[in-house]
């Protein structure tokens, strides 16, 4: 892409799948060092050929970046219902080809992104990252998004995760059988 390269916003077309598909990788990055990469890369793909395969369901959007040299950035959006049973509008991908950053992208798809979901009636448009993801997480910050919610998670290890029942029928916690 050159420096001075219009970038469009549009809908999705099915003739965008191999190179949305292609952008899917980027995805792996800032997962915590902890999940296997192999397994973090079959789930990122699986998610973005799960959205475009929904491409023309109700309550679910696609838009590319598209420059002269095809599609640059995809952002997917689709209805989401929230634990209260509020319906929100939920970004399920956003990325961006590597080495196009901080141009102003990632904002034009997020920006369509909110207007699909102004239009539809939504109150609000979530997402969720992962916490290793700091560029992302500062992005969305910039963006106006706040933390709702976050997950925390312990790893377990064997011995810790064995529960021996004792002679008088009580688990190794404590608690009886």
């Amino acid at each position: 892409m050159a420096a001075d390269e219009t970038i469009r916003i549009r809908p999705y077309l099915s003739e965008d799948r191999g190179q949305v598909m292609a952008l899917a990788a980027r995805l792996t990055e800032g997962v915590a060092a902890w999940r296997d990469p192999g397994a973090v890369l079959t789930a990122v793909q699986g998610w973005v050929r799960d959205s475009v395969d929904a491409a023309d369901q109700p309550r679910h959007v696609i838009f590319v970046a598209a420059d002269g040299d095809g599609v640059v950035g995809v952002i997917t959006v689709k209805e989401s219902t929230h634990f209260s049973g509020q319906a929100d509008a939920y970004v399920s991908e956003l990325v961006v080809r590597a080495g196009l950053e901080r141009r102003g992208i990632a904002s034009a798809l997020m920006d369509a992104a909110e207007a699909w979901a102004a239009e539809a009636g939504y109150a609000f448009l979530t997402l969720q990252t992962g916490a290793a993801n700091e560029t992302a997480r500062a992005f969305y910050a910039a963006s106006g998004f706040c933390e709702e919610e976050v997950q925390l998670t312990k790893a377990i290890s064997r011995c810790r995760a064995r529960v021996v029942a004792d002679r008088d029928g009580r688990l190794g916690d404590g608690s009886r059988r």
